[in-house]
């Protein structure tokens, strides 16, 4: 069953649908629930944590929340040790999508269900999003196709006319499936659009300002001609502005996985022509309810697909995106 929680309907559904979940009782009490990110030092998986927790104290769950410090190893020992420990739910953001496939399948075995944040689990070449895998009990995710499709849109505003655009794509980290789906969202949207375009660059980061900023200086030395970079995320975005301003390059440059504080900062200044609002705290929220859901119903929906919308966002419709991380 997909769930889909529509824009206009956001705050009352996730609002309404935590009231449940979040009676504090004797039965709540005795649950533990655990969490796994990728990396804590990445503000948005810090955010889907916030998130978790915060609903997890207001519905009196105890929570175990393990930081495997960016080592897809560390991550399996993590799991494991949670499963070892007999928790009642695990989530996990994933580093690497088929490796996740083994975190659901062992959670399974053990009748203690799971819910991957953020990354969908399994071969994205192969697996649509939604198609979600069969051992999780959900997918609570932003849909990276549509936020990659919604900064396609943005990016077709911004274009040429006159030639062929040359476009260069700063990429999220290897092993992510995201990294695939936003950039075939973007292609969506220039297609549909009827753009002329090449991609003459794209390189994998590591989601961090330092090394978008060191991707962005590579481009732009070898194509100083390009017409747009399109970053995957706000924080590789906030680097590559810096390269740009330094190389005085005329460059557009658009965003995806946006709506953190110095994405919107970078865009209200004129640094950053646009993004994608993404919601990671309300991630968190909903990986705790399908969770708790799950730990207390035996009988709750598996293979849930569960997200919200994504708006644009320029200078004229910050409001509208409050950052969450």
């Amino acid at each position: 069953m997909n769930i889909r929680l529509q824009k206009a309907a956001i705050g009352a559904a996730a609002s309404m649908g935590l009231l449940v979940a979040m009676e504090t009782s004797s039965s709540a009490s005795q649950l533990t629930l655990g969490y796994v990110v990728a990396s804590l030092k990445i503000p948005f998986n810090a955010a889907t944590k916030k998130g978790f927790e915060e609903a997890a104290a207001e519905a009196g769950v105890k929570t175990i929340v393990l930081d495997p410090e960016g080592n897809a190893g560390k991550q399996a020992a993590a799991i494991n040790d949670l499963i070892s420990q007999g928790v009642n739910g695990i989530g996990f953001l994933p580093m690497d999508s088929r490796l996740a496939e083994t975190f659901a399948d062992k959670s399974a075995a053990r009748n203690i269900p799971s819910v991957s944040v953020a990354v969908q689990v399994g071969d994205s070449k192969t697996r649509e999003m939604r198609d979600v895998f069969p051992s999780l009990s959900a997918l609570v995710t932003t849909d990276d196709v549509a936020i990659g499709e919604r900064a396609g849109e943005l990016a077709t505003t911004l274009l040429p006319k006159t030639h062929s655009a040359k476009i260069a794509v700063v990429e999220g980290a290897h092993g992510y499936s995201a990294v695939t789906q936003r950039t075939e969202g973007f292609r969506t949207a220039l297609d549909k659009a009827g753009i002329q375009y090449q991609i003459v660059a794209s390189q994998e980061t590591d989601w961090t300002p330092a090394q978008g900023m060191a991707v962005c200086n590579d481009m732009l030395s070898t194509t100083p001609d390009l017409d747009l970079i399109f970053s995957q995320a706000d924080p590789m975005a906030i680097g590559c502005a810096k390269a740009l301003h330094m190389s005085g390059s005329s460059a557009k440059l658009v965003s995806t996985g946006g709506g953190s504080l110095e994405g919107n900062n970078a865009i209200a200044n004129g640094d950053l022509d646009g993004s994608v609002c993404t919601r990671p705290e309300l991630l968190g929220r909903l990986t705790f309810k399908v969770l708790y859901e799950a730990a207390t119903n035996p009988k709750s929906q598996k293979a849930q697909f569960v997200t919200y919308d994504s708006a644009v966002i320029t200078k004229e419709t910050l409001r509208n995106c409050p950052p969450e991380w």
